[in-house]
């Protein structure tokens, strides 16, 4: 990941991320996303936003907390809106924490997790 591409390569890195979608979320999946300096746990909820811990949150001593996820940046400005994380990409949450660049992501349906 290098840090003021063109938007041409952000464009033809786009095409191939490893993505997931915010549509594809429902009320009670969790993600949990490493990136290179945190672990994050972020949970989906009814009205479109999240629970976040981990990470700033728990450095803070505000986990779990409601946030919106306003998509994944690749370290700048250009924001992709319509996904929750990218394996590459920074996450930006809507109190504008933007975390490291995602390493992994796991998804556990709602239900999977006792």
């Amino acid at each position: 990941m290098h840090f003021g591409q063109t938007l041409s390569t952000i464009v033809e890195q786009s095409e191939r991320l490893k993505e997931v979608y915010k549509t594809s979320l429902h009320p009670g999946d969790c993600l949990v996303v490493k990136t290179c300096n945190s672990v994050y746990t972020i949970r989906a909820l009814e009205d479109g936003s999240f629970t976040a811990s981990g990470g700033w949150f728990d450095r803070k001593g505000k986990s779990p907390m409601k946030v919106r996820i306003n998509g994944c940046t690749w370290g700048g400005s250009a924001i992709k809106i319509n996904i929750a994380a990218a394996a590459g990409l920074c996450l930006e949450f809507g109190n504008r924490v933007r975390t490291s660049p995602i390493r992994h992501i796991v998804i556990f349906p709602n239900g999977s997790i006792n």
